[in-house]
């Protein structure tokens, strides 16, 4: 790869102290401005006028118009399909993502002939068990050949399939695969049952929260008839991703970690009180109704992450003492509003009118590098989306303590990706079930070059990883050696913040398409 990271020199981050993800507000107390800082006063955070804010508003778009308009904009599809069975009202009117079952909500799939084609393009709502469960599901595959491989894409918090507009199109080139990307339940357009947690164990209640998710993934793969696939995660997706290899193994060809929340370790966060679920309803009820990323590429090394190298050798000479201070208390308000799961996107529904101007001090920056009718698509995207019912977007409290570090982090677990027992098929002579363990499966960071998530919990999980498939492959025989499929690395996107798939498209599609060709060449 010409521009990506792979690996590189460890050394910089064995020794570097996992941080918080709030990357932002160690460098304003390290006194680094940034450029967002320097760039924006707080008078001009608000870029949208009272006026145009008011104006989309009133407008009311709803949440299918508005993905179906962000997915106009992959290359070589000028009318995407969109079922309208969710989000075709719009949000005043249809609040809670009502599920309609109506055949004429379907979309007929499309098909384009194109230099890497022809393909088809698909939008369906699959639906799950129980009441309003359903997935929102977009997909494209090439017609020249059968498909022998999936790829399922994930989402991070309050996001939805359509912020990968920029991906489809690239990674459904390689022959013989499928590429689908997925709404998480309770966020996108996929349904919005309640979310509650009714246990006050604090093992129980994470569990719970983080089944919510890959048990509806799980129900999806099963309705979808996929046996293997390779999953892909982002932030939030990329935690869910961990959880549903850890729960639901023998099903994952490799896994792809994009900028994955939860993975260092915090004692604050371990230890932090719960949401206590009582109050978490009764917040429920009253709220249904990044800074920029940098364009700059850092000179010379390109592990030296956040002054990584420096900070490394700080610690390994002793001098740094930044990793035994006491944390600064996070501001009262902050944790009262989130232990009383109170959600950003509350925030939005309460204000009203006012909105899409909240909004876009978000929006404004994190897509200033679009070309700007793409910048306003993806605005009035994901305003559609996050004025909709709260749902999935309770589980944050639970699953991340106040500054987004995990309750039950993922460097404790990541380990055990690929190496679960899984029960092999029965023999015709006995109804009992054999069990044999998984002989492990790749597992791939990427990060942004400018990633306000901490890459050092990367390197501390592959490092996890790795001495286990050593631990483990110290009393296997030959033939286990051979056929064990575990890796790890680490991958860096460059010119790329924390939504790198966004950011550094091109460097992103080039190094999944080489990760999935992995996949092919050792099924081939």
């Amino acid at each position: 790869m010409a521009s990506a990271t792979t690996n590189g020199d460890d050394n910089n981050f064995s020794s570097r102290p996992q941080q918080s993800p709030l990357a932002s507000q160690r460098a304003k107390q390290n006194n680094t401005p940034s450029e967002q800082n320097s760039k924006f006063k707080m008078g001009s955070y608000f870029t949208l006028s009272y006026k145009e804010g008011f104006s989309q508003w009133w407008a009311n778009i709803p949440a299918a118009v508005a993905e179906h308009t962000v997915l106009a904009y992959i290359p070589f599809l000028q009318q995407p399909p969109t079922h309208t069975h969710t989000g075709s009202a719009p949000p005043s009117d249809d609040p809670t993502m009502s599920v309609s079952e109506s055949a004429a909500e379907k979309a007929p799939p499309v098909k384009t002939d194109d230099p890497y084609g022809p393909r088809r393009w698909h939008s369906r709502l699959v639906k799950l068990s129980g009441k309003n469960r359903a997935l929102n599901e977009f997909s494209v595959e090439r017609l020249t050949e059968p498909h022998d491989h999936n790829l399922v894409m994930l989402h991070g918090y309050g996001a939805g399939l359509g912020f990968f507009y920029k991906n489809f199109e690239g990674l459904s080139r390689l022959p013989g695969w499928k590429i689908y990307a997925l709404d998480l339940l309770g966020m996108g357009r996929s349904s919005r049952p309640p979310f509650r947690i009714p246990i006050k164990d604090r093992q129980k209640s994470i569990m719970e929260a983080e089944n919510w998710f890959i048990d509806a993934l799980e129900e999806w793969r099963l309705e979808r008839k996929i046996d293997k696939f390779t999953l892909l995660g982002h932030s939030l997706g990329g935690y869910m991703a961990v959880a549903y290899a850890l729960k639901y193994p023998g099903h994952l060809n490799k896994l792809v970690l994009a900028s994955p929340v939860g993975v260092p370790e915090d004692p604050y966060a371990v230890n932090a009180a719960l949401p206590d679920p009582a109050e978490s309803t009764v917040a429920n009820e009253f709220t249904q109704d990044e800074q920029t990323v940098t364009t700059k590429s850092t000179p010379g090394d390109n592990n030296n992450f956040l002054n990584a190298r420096s900070k490394a050798q700080a610690n390994n000479s002793g001098d740094d003492t930044s990793s035994n201070a006491p944390r600064k208390p996070l501001p009262k308000w902050l944790t009262y509003l989130w232990d009383a799961n109170i959600s950003p996107f509350s925030l939005v529904r309460w204000t009203g009118p006012f909105g899409p101007r909240f909004v876009s001090g978000w929006t404004s920056r994190r897509f200033s590098h679009l070309p700007s009718n793409e910048a306003q698509a993806l605005h009035n995207y994901a305003y559609s989306l996050f004025r909709l019912r709260g749902s999935g977007e309770y589980a944050l409290a639970y699953i991340l303590a106040p500054g987004a570090f995990a309750r039950s982090p993922l460097i404790r677990r990541i380990h055990g990706v690929g190496r679960q027992p899984i029960a092999s098929a029965s023999s015709s002579s006995s109804s009992v079930q054999e069990t044999k363990r998984e002989n492990g499966i790749p597992i791939v960071f990427m990060y942004g070059e400018n990633d306000w998530m901490d890459i050092a919990g990367g390197y501390a999980a592959k490092q996890k990883i790795l001495e286990e498939k050593e631990r483990l492959l110290k009393s296997a025989d030959d033939d286990e050696r051979r056929s064990d499929n575990g890796s790890s690395k680490c991958i860096m996107i460059k010119k790329a913040g924390h939504h790198l798939y966004l950011d550094g498209w091109e460097e992103f599609n080039k190094v999944m398409r080489e990760e999935m060709a992995e996949v092919s060449g050792k099924s081939s």
